[in-house]
């Protein structure tokens, strides 16, 4: 096997890494960003971590009632977490488009007159 190809299978093993993870103690929001037929968009998972009796962290998706007032805010922080994240995504579209632009691949609409 040659070097480019363990390399591209090591990328293809590797575990997907949510874009952001916001923590308040045990709770967190873990957001993906995930590919669409209209682009990128992005997803948020909500849980409460705990250790197991074996000593290996786990993720639990219930919640007890003194969570949910910490979760409605962990909630609001994602919500603003995405929505940056969203502007950036566009940010970085309009960069890639003017660097295609100077370098010849995309060009210029004609106006006509």
């Amino acid at each position: 096997m040659d070097r480019d190809t363990r390399n591209q299978s090591r990328e293809d093993d590797a575990p997907e890494r949510p874009a952001d993870t916001i923590r308040d103690g045990s709770l967190k929001a873990s957001i993906w960003r995930n590919e669409g037929d209209k682009g990128p968009y992005y997803a948020t998972e909500f849980a409460r971590t705990y250790t197991d009796a074996d000593g290996n962290p786990r993720d639990s998706r219930s919640f007890v009632g003194g969570d949910l007032l910490k979760l409605s805010e962990l909630a609001r922080k994602a919500y603003d977490r995405t929505t940056e994240l969203r502007r950036e995504d566009r940010e970085q579209d309009r960069a890639d488009f003017r660097e295609a632009r100077r370098s010849g691949q995309v060009r210029a609409p004609r106006r006509d007159r």
